[in-house]
């Protein structure tokens, strides 16, 4: 499956048991001797009893995360194909508290991403205080971003001209500068205009790819937090579009996107 090309493998670990090595999950990623993935999914019974399922996101270097908000529609739209859910909104457990993911009418699906987290503790990024940006030196040179927390952290870097931003070089080197004691999803945002911004980014785990739904939620509610974006924002990433809006402090992120299902099939590991 794929959202704007952000691409997964969604597994049923609810009608057959699963339980899969980090190597096992490196072998699935590799896209020329497994099936290639940004992310691995797996669809679990809920832990809590006003939940509908359990939702686990792995990385294609094997490591466990804890938000994936295009994976998050991808797992809507599953559960919906595979009959696992007739309901129009869809509440699931996942590492870093519950999602709700919507349907909409015109088969968009909305996630509501949770309330956003500021505090550098929780972020995390080692900091003293809180700060609508920080300061990094990389290089001999003075980087300036904002972070927050979508359930996985975030650093937001503002750049000028989005297809000329360093994001592979500079990505890779913040993505697990100590800085970050988790890591980083690392996005670089060009603003448009107030409704409207350009963003790629470099994700822990899985370097570049073509959408990051938790990361474009991160740059929307940065951008508000500087001032430089209204409450709903067009955020166009290398693989499509997604429409994002936030209140301000205190209230959830609200995400709208498409999910397409491409092949199903079977593997023997």
């Amino acid at each position: 499956m794929h959202g704007l090309g952000n691409d997964f493998v969604v597994v049923d670990a609810i009608n057959q048991p699963i339980e899969l090595t980090t190597q096992q999950i490196k072998n699935l990623s590799d896209r020329h001797f497994g099936i290639g993935f940004d992310q691995l999914l797996l669809v679990e019974k809920p832990v809590n009893s006003n939940a509908d399922f359990k939702y686990r996101i792995f990385n294609a270097d094997g490591g466990e995360v804890a938000q994936c908000g295009n994976g998050a529609r991808c797992f809507a739209r599953f559960v919906r194909d595979k009959g696992l859910s007739d309901k129009n909104e869809i509440r699931v457990d996942t590492d870093s508290g519950q999602l709700l993911l919507i349907f909409a009418d015109d088969e968009q699906i909305t996630v509501n991403m949770g309330i956003p987290r500021h505090s550098p503790p929780e972020i995390p990024v080692l900091a003293a205080r809180e700060a609508i940006n920080y300061v990094i030196t990389v290089d001999a040179k003075e980087q300036t971003f904002g972070a927050v927390s979508m359930g996985n952290p975030h650093a937001v870097l503002q750049v000028t001209d989005i297809h000329q931003a360093p994001v592979l070089e500079l990505g890779r080197v913040l993505e697990s500068h100590p800085l970050f004691p988790e890591r980083a999803n690392i996005g670089f945002m060009q603003v448009i205009d107030r409704k409207h911004v350009k963003l790629r980014v470099f994700e822990r785990g899985a370097a570049e790819t073509l959408a990051c739904g938790s990361g474009a939620c991160a740059a929307v509610v940065i951008g508000i937090e500087q001032n430089l974006l209204d409450e709903q924002v067009c955020v166009e990433l290398p693989g499509g579009e997604l429409k994002i809006s936030w209140s301000g402090r205190g209230t959830p992120v609200f995400m709208t996107g498409p999910a397409i299902s491409v092949f199903e099939g079977m593997i023997k590991l």
